[in-house]
């Protein structure tokens, strides 16, 4: 077990597999419940045509079915994900407002020091949707194929390489700056504005690595375009499964998923919790969401509130620690 994390994805998923097969969740009505005549409002804290934007979509039409009420994104981008969440923590206590954050909701209080709202104490985790890898890619013109090949030909030629991600204090960002900490090499970052640049530039090798997610790169590695180094997940991916993770090419403390979850503001009743749960629960049941879900690249967790509660205040110092020693700064 990793020190700095003592509560893993792995025990996440065993606690939502048991809870999935327990029976203990009840069957929800396909209509709407006493007291939510109204749409769910869904405010997405990110750009439209994110990847969690894009997991949303697919699976809104089965979930809002499983709730009995219509879902209404609403797309919120600004300041790394704060400008959304303030709204979703502001919103009314009633159960007809959540959100859907990312991994940078628990990266954002160890990079901003005025954010409006406590990442843990202001919200009701609804439960994890979904994990997936991200892959660390170079441009085939490097002349290295493996981590340890990568290492020493950075160590052998200073200079000659850099990193690029979707903008500074993004998951991507630190993910490349984990790497380069932990592999003790000196690559500068390259911020973009959005994934699309980041990718139009590594393939093109105007940057020569980066830590992109798995699903949107996947083409580009079929097609010879980048090169797979590494997976950032503690186990390969199912849709690159020949691609050895970091920690198994001689980097044994590298650990990073992306992740999405369900929350709602802080004092929303434990009912309505458990009402939002269960309609994702039945929703993503599905074959159609489930398969969206899988098409985007994720592993579906599906863990109860409780289990999300934990796992998002230790993602929380585990970042926490990340960040630092990595030394990720915003400018």
């Amino acid at each position: 077990m990793h020190p700095t994390r003592p509560f893993t994805r792995r025990t996440v998923l065993a606690m939502a597999l048991a809870s999935l097969t327990s029976g203990a969740l009840p069957a929800l009505a396909q209509t709407k419940p006493a007291g939510h005549d109204k749409a769910l409002r869904v405010i997405l804290p990110l750009s439209a045509g994110s990847g969690a934007d894009g997991a949303i979509r697919a699976i809104s039409t089965p979930i809002s079915k499983a709730l009995g009420q219509t879902l209404v994104i609403e797309n919120l981008p600004g300041a790394g994900g704060i400008t959304g969440t303030a709204q979703i923590v502001r919103a009314s206590k009633d159960g007809d407002t959540i959100g859907i954050v990312s991994n940078n909701h628990v990266v954002n209080p160890s990079l901003y020091k005025n954010i409006p709202f406590d990442s843990i104490k202001d919200i009701a985790p609804i439960t994890i949707i979904g994990t997936t890898p991200f892959v660390l890619v170079a441009n085939p013109k490097v002349p290295a194929r493996t981590v340890q090949e990568l290492i020493a030909h950075a160590k052998a030629h200073p200079g000659t390489l850099n990193y690029g991600s979707s903008g500074n204090g993004t998951i991507l960002h630190l993910g490349a700056a984990m790497f380069v900490e932990q592999a003790q090499i000196d690559v500068p970052h390259i911020p973009y504005k959005g994934t699309g640049q980041l990718m139009n530039d590594l393939l093109s090798g105007q940057v020569q690595l980066g830590v992109v997610a798995v699903a949107p790169a996947m083409a580009h590695i079929k097609a010879g375009n980048l090169r797979a180094i590494g997976i950032t997940s503690a186990k390969r991916s199912a849709s690159l499964p020949d691609v050895p993770t970091i920690a198994e090419q001689g980097l044994p403390q590298y650990e990073l998923d992306g992740w999405i979850a369900a929350i709602a503001p802080a004092g929303v009743p434990k009912t309505e919790i458990d009402r939002l749960y269960q309609g994702f629960v039945q929703g993503i049941a599905s074959p159609e969401a489930r398969e969206a879900l899988i098409a985007q690249g994720y592993e579906i967790q599906l863990t109860p509130p409780d289990v999300a509660t934990r796992f998002m205040a230790s993602e929380k110092l585990r970042m926490q620690a990340a960040v630092k020693a990595a030394q990720v700064k915003m400018d």
